[in-house]
């Protein structure tokens, strides 16, 4: 049992780890937010990750359900919980009291990365902006006002929890891709309760003179509900202002009570402050892996009695099945920085007199300019003993002041080297063509990129030699480049851009699909461009079926139609039917989805089986309609559909002859 003592124990023990961690990264290039850290025992560390990572959310079924398969996860399936961290200003990272230091530091070097990545990312910025995502206000104050509600004698407790799960089905609904606009014309409690904050206005006034009537007041102007001129694909945002909710009792189609209109908007708020953190996931989880095996491993932020223990730590993590995100994403950072280090040092050998595009491979001694771009043995590993050495290193790779203490005994250079040395100092340290698991990366350049790089080179600066060359290189171009990547990417983006041919064949990746002829998932390609599309369509539109409103005023009849735009995967059916119905109950009157499936015939079944093949699907359009009574199914025109049919991607990764 973990009591309050062991709590504090282990916390008072890592203050010199988080502090020096934060130094590390921040000479490292990072520039995270500040982090408050927290130790909890396993059974609160369950209760974080059902909330998301906060420790107060609105009440509602699902935290329950959250906590039970986390709980069980751990019991019978060994899960370890080693962190969760969340994306606010400061950031709040909880460390689980049980683990042990070499774990704990893991976490803790991997925990300012995430936090640098949350503070840089132009993704994160589309919801915070430049005054930071102040998360745990935000969520804390949507639980009480939620609290409240259900607390109003005069509004049903059950009718709030249906409210409550009618909504959440929606939320991954919204516009992800732009700014979180709090809507023109539309209430905005935050933004309200924000200001009276300000102006120290009592609960006593607030319930007196900012009532419900007086909230209402600010959304009287009223929007051509028609249709939308162009596919609107933040539902819950259209809803908010444009629905209304279905009472049973009158069968008919009521205005919104003002709570429920509050609620679509907390609940729609908290879907577009977590969409970044999934829109991101394989690059934020990569860039905090790469950079906790670099404080970690390379810098020795675990000392050797804990070495194999975060070895083992990190193995578990880069290794676990399924998708991971950690290891693609690590992967493809590494590959971020191998390339932009190799254009670095082909732009200089190539303007060696006597080296070409052409005869690059032979004219070039390759372990030669290794051994070059390995850093020198002072800044390598460094002798307290000896810190003249370091003394003598180009004076832009020492802090001159970090130096000086540590002659003066202020800076123990044996635990923190890293201290005596600026951020080219440590690009240069740790080199990533110089690592011995990169050392082949530059050899490994097509002629075609060689072709590409020279085209671009002035031909009259040259070097008389390759050492004169390779003194010019920049050894910080590789994470110059990752952290302007980071500023920029999601993770379509990311995988799109740096997801080659190149990468699929050094790190053995490849497609596979499911054949309906062998009735198993069979490899079916190793292609760059086949690998992409499926990893595509697991990130695009949060990995959701993108739906849009389309119209308002479907065939004049005040129905809402829905349009799935479909991308040669198909919609579950039952799942479509069910969200059909939700939306029912936030429109009030009749739903239609259009969408496109695909038909195979037996006849056609039976064929591609003779033949070895895989069947031939027939795509059809399809209307589903739900009236409040049943759902209706009729196939539609391919001139109805057509539109919705993507032209340009296609998810289908088999090659014709891939059985």
């Amino acid at each position: 049992m973990t009591t309050e003592p062991d709590k504090q124990r282990t916390a008072a023990a890592l203050v010199e780890p988080a502090r020096e961690a934060n130094a590390l990264a921040r000479r490292l290039g990072l520039d995270p937010y500040d982090v408050n850290y927290w130790v909890v025992d396993h059974d609160e560390m369950n209760e974080l990750i059902a909330y998301d990572g906060f420790q107060t959310r609105y009440p509602h079924w699902r935290w329950g359900m959250k906590y039970e398969q986390q709980r069980k996860q751990r019991q019978f399936l060994g899960g370890k919980a080693f962190e969760i961290v969340n994306n606010d200003d400061p950031s709040n990272a909880f460390l689980q009291v049980s683990n042990d230091l070499a774990d704990q530091k893991a976490v803790i070097t991997h925990v300012e990365a995430h936090a640098d990545f949350f503070a840089n990312n132009e993704w994160f910025a589309l919801f915070g902006g430049d005054d930071g995502p102040n998360a745990a206000e935000m969520l804390e104050r949507h639980a009480r006002r939620i609290e409240d509600v259900l607390a109003d004698p005069e509004v049903d407790r059950e009718a709030v929890e249906r409210f409550v799960d009618t909504v959440s089905t929606l939320e991954d609904n919204i516009e992800y891709r732009r700014a979180f606009d709090r809507d023109a014309g539309a209430s905005d409690p935050d933004a309200l309760a924000d200001t009276l904050d300000g102006l120290g206005v009592s609960d006593e006034v607030r319930a007196e003179v900012f009532d419900d009537d007086w909230l209402a007041a600010l959304d009287d102007d009223e929007l051509d509900v028609r249709f939308p001129e162009e596919p609107e694909y933040d539902l819950l945002a259209f809803l908010r202002e444009h629905g209304r909710a279905y009472d049973e009792a009158a069968g008919k189609a009521v205005e919104f009570e003002d709570w429920q209109r509050e609620l679509i908007e907390m609940l729609r708020r908290e879907a577009y402050y977590f969409a970044p953190q999934r829109t991101t996931k394989v690059m934020n989880e990569g860039w905090a892996a790469y950079w906790e095996s670099v404080m970690m491993g390379e810098e020795a932020f675990a000392d050797e009695t804990e070495f194999l223990d975060y070895a083992d730590h990190q193995a578990r993590v880069l290794n676990s099945p399924g998708f991971n995100p950690y290891k693609l994403g690590k992967e493809l950072w590494e590959y971020v920085e191998n390339r932009a280090n190799r254009r670095e040092v082909l732009e200089r050998l190539l303007r060696v007199r006597g080296v070409t595009w052409r005869n690059f491979h032979d004219a070039v001694d390759f372990a030669a300019v290794a051994d070059a771009l390995a850093p020198p043995d002072a800044l390598a590993a460094v002798d307290a003993d000896d810190l003249d050495a370091v003394a003598a290193l180009p004076d832009a790779y020492v802090d001159s002041e970090s130096l000086a203490a540590a002659r003066d005994g202020d800076v123990d250079a044996t635990r923190f080297p890293w201290k005596l040395f600026t951020y080219e100092g440590l690009a240069r340290r740790h080199y990533s063509l110089a690592k011995p698991q990169f050392r082949g990366f530059l050899e490994r350049v097509s002629r075609s990129e060689l072709e590409a790089t020279s085209r671009y080179l002035f031909e009259d600066e040259r070097y008389a030699s390759v050492e004169q060359a390779l003194a010019d290189v920049d050894f910080a171009a590789g994470w110059d480049r990752m952290y302007a990547v980071r500023e920029s990417h999601n993770d379509v983006t990311f995988v799109d851009e740096f997801l080659t041919q190149e990468f699929v064949d050094a790190n053995d990746y490849f497609a596979y699909e499911y054949s309906q002829t062998r009735g198993d998932f069979r490899a079916t390609s190793t292609d760059a461009a086949d690998v992409k599309k499926k990893l595509l369509l697991r990130f695009t539109n949060l990995g959701k079926p993108t739906v849009a409103v389309y119209d308002a005023n479907h065939e004049n009849r005040g129905e809402l139609l829905l349009c799935h735009e479909y991308n040669g995967v198909m919609l579950d059916r039952g799942a479509a039917e069910a969200t059909l119905k939700r939306v029912f109950e936030l429109w009030g009157r009749p739903v239609v989805l259009h969408t496109i499936t695909k038909r195979v015939s037996e006849t056609e079944r039976k064929r591609a089986r003779r033949n070895d093949r895989e069947p031939e699907p027939e795509e059809v359009g399809v209307a589903l309609r739900y009236d409040g009574d049943e759902v209706e199914r009729e196939e539609l025109a391919w001139s109805e559909v057509e539109h919705l049919a993507a032209e340009e991607l296609d998810y289908d990764t088999k090659p014709e002859d891939w059985l």
